[in-house]
């Protein structure tokens, strides 16, 4: 607005000093006059003209700012804490080339048929939903994206989906001096690279391959072709903290972008919470030698905490997933590679729309609707490795201390590498004659304690049903336990007995086989049906009873014996 009024009153000069370059002799002409009121008019227009065009942009700018906000809120990518999810990462593959030990251990992961993977064409259809939905911004990865012999048709075909600006590859770069000339004119606009290590030897030890010449050739590939290339570095004590200030001098000649992230748990790679470095840590070591490292603006939904050294040709980023998250900006989806939507990277909860995709019975408006459902569920932050602030660990008491791997699923034999449950293959285990005994208490109370010594309880004898209970428990757990293998057992001892003094019942469970796997469960799922019967036989006569200190007290003849003390 006040540049269209400058230059009204431009125009109003201008024509005033024609006017008065002319003889003036104290009185205007009426053509003097004349001239003079139509400049005035006219500029006077185009002052009106502008401002009202003016307006109407600005009009049009809010109404334009308002609707997208009306549909962002209801949209189906929109969760419960308003954040409207607009990056979508696809996992195209389960199947890796390399064995880094963090993420997986050396022998792999057990991979799913592919009869339960995506096809080409159903990731395609996905895609074209999610867009449509609001999506911009789409990543794919793996697995490594780059074994997929279609990944450069799967990216030309998502650069030509309506609405959708951006399609980036995070990759371990092994083949992208083959892949990314195809992959950039299939229209790739970005790609991020894994590296951990600027070391030959070192690479070779933590991903089990070689290769390490053709990542960084990849790297350099990158740059020629006019990428920016992100390089992400997943920083470990006792492994590659040395070289931190190395990957800084890595940016001075080179425009990337390289990001630590901390290292995070995984199912396979035995996190410990020791080998953590954390971001604020890792800023004070670059700082003792490069002192002028500062800290660089940062989007609204940057995930990465920008840095950089004055003067180099590239930055640093740090992800601080585990000290300093960055749930309440999260725009975030991922896809797994069979068709689960996951709305948390932290979270084990997947909602299958492959399942609905293959359905006949379901429409897409239907698929629609189960995607905002599962977004709804989106929790406003992921759940905490520790009960207690990480960073403070170094405060904890030794015995604490396994309290910080709470959600280390790494470390439970049930779980796979995609989080979900899965029967444990014992079939390599030797036979061996294997041991456990389990023990549970009720608290009765007084008026109990005597009508049980009495055996005056209408249902009958307590102890003795109790303990015929516990036995055909023991017999039936693989039924009730989902994830116990059925076993063969040669005994079953349940003993009940009465404690007068304490007021209680006490129930012991021994459970014996020769097999491949331990009895623990069975004698403590013996010990637990035990005193669920004592409470049943009890309950016509009092509610007030407490099943207390469900435990295994030993087992023995398998990998770890245990004894309690």
């Amino acid at each position: 607005m006040r540049l269209l009024v400058k230059r009204a009153k431009l125009m109003l000069f201008q024509c005033g000093a024609q006017i008065s370059r002319r003889p003036f002799s104290g009185m205007a002409t009426g053509s003097q006059f004349h001239r003079l009121a139509t400049a005035t008019a006219t500029a006077t227009k185009t002052v009106a003209t502008g401002a009202q065009q003016h307006d109407l942009d600005t009009d049009s700018h809010l109404r334009g700012s308002t609707i997208r906000q009306n549909q962002a809120a209801t949209s189906p990518l929109t969760d419960s804490f308003g954040r409207h999810h607009t990056y979508l990462r696809i996992s195209l593959t389960e199947r890796c080339n390399l064995r880094c030990d963090y993420c997986m251990p050396a022998e792999g992961v057990p991979l799913q048929p592919k009869s339960q993977l995506l096809t080409t064409d159903e990731v395609l259809h996905l895609a074209r939903i999610f867009v449509e939905q609001g999506v911009r911004k789409i990543r794919l990865t793996g697995g490594e994206p780059t074994v997929r012999r279609d990944i450069v048709e799967i990216v030309a075909q998502l650069k030509a989906l309506p609405q959708l600006e951006h399609v980036g590859i995070t990759t371990n770069g092994l083949v992208l001096t083959r892949l990314l000339l195809p992959l950039q004119r299939a229209g790739l606009d970005s790609l991020n690279i894994s590296l951990d290590t600027l070391r030959k030897d070192r690479f070779e030890r933590i991903t089990r391959r070689k290769g390490w010449e053709r990542v960084i050739a990849g790297i350099d590939l990158a740059i020629q072709l006019g990428y920016r290339p992100k390089v992400n570095c997943v920083l470990m004590r006792d492994f590659n903290e040395d070289e931190i200030c190395d990957f800084v001098e890595f940016t001075r000649e080179r425009p990337v972008d390289v990001r630590f992230i901390e290292y995070m748990p995984f199912s396979g790679n035995k996190w410990q919470t020791e080998r953590l470095i954390s971001y604020s840590e890792t800023v004070k070591i670059i700082r003792e030698r490069f002192p002028d490292f500062q800290a660089l603006p940062n989007g609204p939904n940057d995930t990465s905490k920008a840095y950089a050294v004055p003067g180099f040709a590239g930055q640093m980023g740090f992800i601080t997933s585990m000290t300093e998250h960055f749930c309440g900006t999260c725009n975030r989806l991922r896809l797994t590679a069979d068709g689960n939507i996951k709305v948390c990277l932290f979270g084990n909860k997947e909602y299958s729309l492959r399942d609905a995709l293959r359905s006949d019975q379901c429409t897409e408006e239907q698929l629609i609707e189960l995607i905002g459902s599962a977004v709804q569920r989106k929790k406003r932050q992921h759940a905490g490795y520790a009960t207690v602030d990480i960073r403070q660990q170094h405060l904890l008491h030794p015995h604490q201390k396994p309290l910080l791997q709470m959600r280390n699923c790494s470390n439970l034999t049930h779980i796979d590498a995609q989080g979900k449950a899965k029967m444990v293959d014992v079939a390599a285990k030797a036979q061996t004659t294997r041991v456990a005994t389990a023990e549970a208490f009720v608290q009765v109370g007084e008026r109990l304690t005597a009508l049980i010594a009495a055996n005056e309880l209408a249902k009958g004898d307590v102890l003795s049903i109790a303990q015929l209970a516990g036995i055909m428990g023991a017999k039936q757990t693989s039924q009730l336990i989902p994830l116990c293998h059925n076993i063969a057992l040669s005994s079953v001892r349940v003993q009940a007995t009465l404690l007068e003094a304490e007021k209680c019942v006490r129930l012991e469970a021994s459970v014996r086989c020769t097999g491949q796997t331990g009895v623990e469960m069975e004698a403590l799922t013996a010990v637990a049906v035990a005193a669920l019967t004592v409470y049943d036989m009890c309950k016509a006569v009092s509610h007030d009873i407490c099943i207390t200190n469900v435990r295994l007290l030993s087992k023995s003849g398998g990998k770890r014996d245990f004894q309690r003390q």
